[in-house]
């Protein structure tokens, strides 16, 4: 086994290698995959007020090498830096090395600081659930997470511009604008680290529940150790599942921050990217994807060796117990709670016209007529929310629905897909939006096919990470020594294991994957105004959220509540008992909560670790 290991790295260090230079490749190309001109393109961006004309977009041509081919144009750039050069910019004819350096400097600082800020949230989400569970009292806890989702749920840029507004402009707390010292990094990384750490905080949640119920934990319980001594152990014992997640994040909050760094005008390079794919300027768009293909790699391979350190031996000799959950979260309310009111606001706008103008009632506060207000054109807020939530949650549900098939199959193969993580994770949705509009044009599909090629990249991880721990527990390991086949393992061990918590991550994706999908909208690659697609509506009344909160707060709201029926959905509902099939007399299951056969081959010895 270790021979063919040793065989097998090669081969995945050569697939790695491959992606990259064909994600390069593609971004190089750009421009002649373009529906545009990229010399007219670089003639607005350096003087607007001149005519194009042949002659003008020639010799531009000439200047930046475009008409020499875009074979020629790569090699040249491969060559340069091969020799530390990475060309110069189109736009302003300045090095590229430096700014892109700078900008990068400027990302990881920013993101070091809501990492820090997303393990705190995540430290706080799950904090309940520790105290419990070192308690042996989480037999019946009802899953929580409501509170967490609508945290996750909202969008960067609406919690950038509110503290921006709040903390910044009106109390003067803190600075809003600008990246000068310690205190600019305040506000961006709150914005950033708050749904990234109550996102981590609910996967961490859905996991400790098996890691309290392992052997390990109730003998420490039985014998007195402590319980802050028994939430560290379980806390350690999950995160390893978590690791390869984080450096998802970690890479999403460097190049993916592009929305913050608009808001708080931060010279990062998500932002610096982004400009420079809209403007075209190549020289600048490669160096930075480079950027975040290297640290994509690189963080992709740190968190995975953190993950296999952290298992320890147990990993590799194939001791670990099973993390898999004993019971589903329990059912709950909340989800009718949750749904009837976003079906409510669906079903009460209807009747109303989501495009009909009434300029003589702009910016008008809640009242009988408009519920919800009215916009900066006099449009009816609540018709357009209701209107936007049937386009937008439909393709939000199949895209999630197929991030989840993909996740789940591609995480199945951890040695195809780990490369094809990073590479992926890489392009921020906004930079996939670009190049599948260079491809395909803008449409109503280029959002849909742009978010559904990278919304399955952290479901894949997360699959593959809690695949790693479960083939190493010992209840599989005796499953292969009594001859079970692979087919049997997966189907009534590994799947029973990996579903559930891969589902519900992908429930919890959802509100993001809803944000996304219009937020390529509002670029001009999808949907145009006057749609009334939630993503649309937020940014279009953000300008106005001083005067007219209730237009911003609306769908801000509506997306939240998204989140949270999302989440607790995970347990389900109470069934009724006149539709209850399969129980007893007396309302209990059928199956009591017995132990699992395979965790009687699990020993408490391996939760001395």
């Amino acid at each position: 086994m270790p021979s063919l290991v040793r065989a097998g790295r090669p081969a995945a260090l050569l697939w790695r290698a491959a992606l990259a230079a064909a994600l390069l490749c593609a971004i190089g190309l750009l421009p002649w995959l373009s529906h545009t001109d990229p010399a007219l393109t670089v003639l607005k961006a350096r003087s607007a007020e001149r005519t194009p004309t042949p002659e003008v977009l020639d010799a531009i041509r000439a200047d930046i090498g475009l008409d020499q081919g875009p074979l020629h144009l790569l090699g040249q750039w491969t060559s340069g830096l091969l020799h530390g050069d990475a060309g110069r910019s189109w736009i302003s004819g300045d090095a590229v090395l430096p700014s892109v350096v700078q900008s990068l400097g400027v990302s990881l600082l920013l993101m070091s600081v809501a990492l820090a800020v997303a393990v705190g949230t995540a430290g706080a989400v799950c904090a309940r659930t520790q105290w419990l569970g070192s308690r042996r009292r989480l037999t019946g806890r009802r899953n929580p997470g409501s509170g967490a989702a609508v945290l996750a749920a909202l969008p960067e840029f609406l919690t950038a511009s509110v503290l921006a507004t709040v903390i910044g402009v009106h109390l003067g707390w803190l600075p809003a604008l600008g990246w000068y010292g310690p205190q600019w990094l305040v506000l961006p990384a709150l914005s950033l680290g708050l749904p990234a750490g109550a996102l981590l905080g609910r996967l961490l949640d859905d996991l400790l529940p098996g890691a309290f119920a392992e052997p390990w934990a109730r003998a420490a319980a039985a014998r007195g150790i402590p319980s802050g001594r028994i939430a560290c152990h379980a806390l350690r014992r999950c995160v390893p599942g978590l690791l390869p997640n984080l450096g998802l994040f970690v890479v999403g909050l460097t190049g993916g921050a592009v929305a913050v760094e608009q808001v708080f005008d931060i010279p990062g390079l998500g932002r610096s990217t982004l400009q420079a794919a809209v403007a075209q300027d190549l020289p600048v768009l490669q160096a930075g994807a480079l950027a975040l293909v290297l640290l994509a790699a690189v963080a992709g391979g740190l968190f995975r060796l953190a993950a296999r350190l952290t298992s320890g031996p147990a990993l590799r000799d194939g001791a670990l117990p099973t993390l898999h959950s004993p019971a589903p979260p329990a059912p709950s309310r909340l989800p009718l709670l949750y749904g009837g009111l976003l079906l409510g606001v669906i079903l009460l706008s209807l009747a109303r016209d989501p495009l009909a103008l009434e300029t003589a009632a702009r910016l008008q506060a809640p009242s009988w007529a408009h519920p919800f207000g009215t916009d900066a054109l006099g449009r009816d807020v609540l018709a357009r929310v209701g209107h936007g939530a049937l386009h937008t949650l439909a393709l939000a549900l199949g895209i999630s629905a197929f991030a989840l098939v993909a996740g789940v199959l591609l995480g199945l193969l951890p040695r195809f897909s780990g490369p094809l993580l990073d590479t992926l994770n890489a392009i921020p949705p906004t930079l996939a939006g670009l190049l599948v509009a260079g491809v395909a044009g803008s449409g109503a599909a280029t959002p849909a096919i742009a978010v559904a090629a990278v919304a399955w990249v952290p479901l894949a991880a997360h699959t593959a990470a809690l695949l790693l721990q479960e083939r190493a527990t010992l209840h599989l390991t005796a499953t292969r020594s009594l001859g079970a086949g692979p087919l049997h393992q997966l189907r009534h061990h590994l799947l029973p294991a990996v579903l559930p918590p891969v589902a519900r991550h992908a429930l919890l994706r959802l509100p993001g994957v809803a944000l996304a999908l219009a937020a390529l909208g509002f670029l001009g690659l999808g949907a145009q105004p006057p749609s009334p697609e939630w993503g649309l509506l937020l940014a279009e009344n953000q300008p106005y959220a001083e005067r007219a909160p209730w237009a911003l707060l609306a769908p801000a709201a509506a997306l939240a509540l998204l989140g949270a029926l999302a989440v607790t959905s995970a347990g389900g509902v109470p069934v009724p008992r006149w539709l209850r099939r399969g129980r007893r007399s007396d309302d209990q299951p059928l199956v009591a909560d017995v132990p699992s056969p395979k965790r009687e081959l699990t020993t408490a010895g391996t939760g001395a670790r």
